[in-house]
């Protein structure tokens, strides 16, 4: 018994021990969406204790929107948050300093019923488009600019569109209240799921204009301060976000974060699970003359509504923590 006890007791001691280690961690604040994708990694990386193995606590904020993870780490309520660079190279001409990192090269597409006719963007001249983020989606203004070199005609003046949130664009498509639907790409995932098929993928539309597909569009940002106060910190975010990727490239590290997926049923969930594998980023740094050909392309389609004052990728806006 005594052996026991003793044995108990140093137990108790080193679990206690890690506790408080674990308490002595620097920690990060992610601003993140009640429901958003990221938290799949996020989680992943807690369940798993990658953040503490990397020299750091990961501490969740979840928001309402996108809106309010911005302000969040604008605010410094949060040290990071996720965002399209496109948009992180904006705020930088603007005058706020934001780096990044890759964290997914997922994209959406255009999406028609099986058994619709329509067979390529040019079949949808006179017909409707469902469309989730507005008339300065990305995925959208790819595809036009796409049109407009195949088929020699703008998708915007030859198609009606109905702007709407994502949920919406998902149910009005199901039920046939359009002819097609871009949405973003877990939400297409279901869709696909619950039988419709894709027409033309971003990935593809990109890759005909001269784009390269492997730039990843989501990007891990934060202030440059942050990043230059704690680069430690940052490499550790870097290293546990790279594992759980790997993680969930098995399917068992999927059984614990299934639950927030808001899969209705298996095909769904594999669906998920499927594009967000297929969004992981290579490892290695950004392509800068890549990244400079999307905002190029960005910049004739969106305007200054969309890149602001950024006519190329800031300098020294992704940091290359693969070394």
């Amino acid at each position: 018994m005594t052996i026991l006890r003793n044995l108990a007791t140093g137990l108790a001691v080193a679990l206690s021990a890690q506790a408080v280690a674990a308490q002595d961690l620097p920690t990060i604040r992610a601003a993140t969406l009640e429901s958003g994708t990221l938290n799949w990694e996020l989680q992943t990386i807690i369940d798993n204790g990658l953040d503490e193995a990397n020299g750091f606590h990961l501490e969740l904020l979840k928001l309402a929107d996108n809106g309010a993870t911005r302000v969040a780490v604008e605010g410094d309520a949060a040290d990071m948050a996720v965002a399209d660079w496109i948009w992180v190279a904006e705020q930088n001409a603007g005058g706020k300093d934001y780096v990044a990192f890759p964290y997914s090269t997922a994209v959406g597409g255009i999406v028609v019923k099986a058994d619709s006719p329509y067979q390529t963007l040019e079949d949808l001249k006179g017909h409707s488009i469902g469309i989730a983020g507005g008339p300065l989606d990305k995925s959208w203004l790819i595809l036009r600019a796409y049109t407009e070199q195949e088929y020699g005609f703008d998708l915007a003046s030859e198609t009606e569109q109905v702007f709407g949130a994502p949920p919406l664009i998902y149910k009005t498509a199901l039920e046939g209240g359009t002819d097609a639907a871009i949405n973003f790409w877990h939400f297409l995932a279901k869709m696909e799921a619950n039988g419709m098929r894709e027409l033309m993928s971003v990935t593809d539309a990109a890759t005909a204009l001269g784009l390269d597909p492997n730039t990843p569009l989501l990007t891990y940002y934060m202030k440059r301060e942050f990043a230059e106060a704690h680069p430690d910190l940052v490499q550790g975010l870097y290293e546990a976000s790279r594992q759980a990727k790997d993680l969930l490239m098995q399917d068992a590290a999927w059984d614990g974060i299934r639950p927030m997926m808001n899969a209705d049923n298996d095909a769904e969930f594999e669906a998920l699970r499927a594009g967000f594998r297929a969004g992981i980023p290579a490892e290695g740094p950004v392509d800068t003359e890549a990244a400079n050909r999307m905002l190029q392309v960005m910049a004739q389609l969106g305007g200054e509504e969309l890149v602001g004052k950024a006519t190329s990728v800031p300098e020294s806006l992704f940091l290359d923590l693969s070394k």
